[in-house]
Formats: C-alpha cells, structure tokens, sequence
C-alpha cells in the first residue's frame, strides 16, 4: 500500500504517456509489494504526480530539462513489507516505467530518482486511525507478509 509521489518537469509525459506512467508504477508497486489483483486492493496504491515549471527544476542551480528529463519517485511504504532485493526491484521497476511511458519523439536523456521511504510501524494514519504493519497486511493483501496477521 504505498503513497508514491512523483515530479516530472511540465509537459513532459501528456495524455496516454501520463496514463501509462501512473499504471506502470502502480504496477511496479504491485509487482514488488506482492499486492494480488484484486481492484480493491490496488485501490490502496495511490500515485500523485505533479508538474514542475520550467526554471524550478535545477541541476547544479542550472535548469537542464531541455538537455534532459529529470524524473523522481518519492515512495512511501510500511516498514517492514520490503527486504534488500524488493528494494533493487522497485527502483529498476519505477524507471522501466519511466522509460516505457516517454513520449513519442522525446529525445531528452531520462534521468529517475526513485527514493524509498519507510514508514515506521503504527506512524502511518488511514482515515483518522494510525496502522500497523499488520493492517496493511490484510488490507492490501501482501503474498509475502499473511503470517504478520493475528490468527494467519
């Protein structure tokens, strides 16, 4: 169940590339998360991506984004639910997803920052009540963590 938040610079990935960028890294996260199928639990999987301006995305204190395409992946997760290899996967399977949504005729460089964030046990609240590594569990339906759950 993660909370991924991603900036692209303005005008970068529009229409269907914007489309297929927020599926390809809400299936990434589904890949690594071992979050099934089931709409319901791919419903928790929430991508925010935002637009930068032109002259607010720097490189050094230089705007590069005509040279190339800085893209980041800020992504939020239970601690707990990735081990060392998820970790290796999701980054490689976020910038997959960048790089299969770029645009027809981008010729701009991609560069991605993906930067994994775990949120300590009970530190995360869902509609006014903070959750366990236990509740995202049964929520989001984790192959890898069933046997976190009391009576599993």
């Amino acid at each position: 169940m993660p909370n991924i938040f991603v900036k692209i610079p303005k005008g970068s990935f529009a229409g269907a590339s914007r489309v297929a960028l927020s599926a390809g890294i809400s299936d990434a996260a589904a890949a690594v998360e071992q979050i099934p199928a089931d709409p319901a639990k791919r419903f928790l999987c929430w991508v925010l991506i935002e637009e930068v301006e032109t002259g607010n995305w720097t490189c050094g204190g230089i705007d590069m984004t005509a040279r190339f395409l800085p893209c980041v992946a800020l992504v939020y997760v239970p601690a707990g639910v990735l081990d060392g290899a998820a970790r290796s996967r999701y980054v490689e399977l976020v910038h997959a997803a960048f790089r299969q949504s770029l645009p027809a005729g981008e010729t701009r460089r991609l560069e991605t920052s993906v930067v994994l964030h775990d949120v300590a046990d009970g530190a995360w609240g869902v509609s006014g009540v903070a959750w366990t590594l236990a509740d995202f569990a049964r929520a989001a339906g984790y192959a890898h963590l069933q046997n976190v759950m009391p009576n599993a």
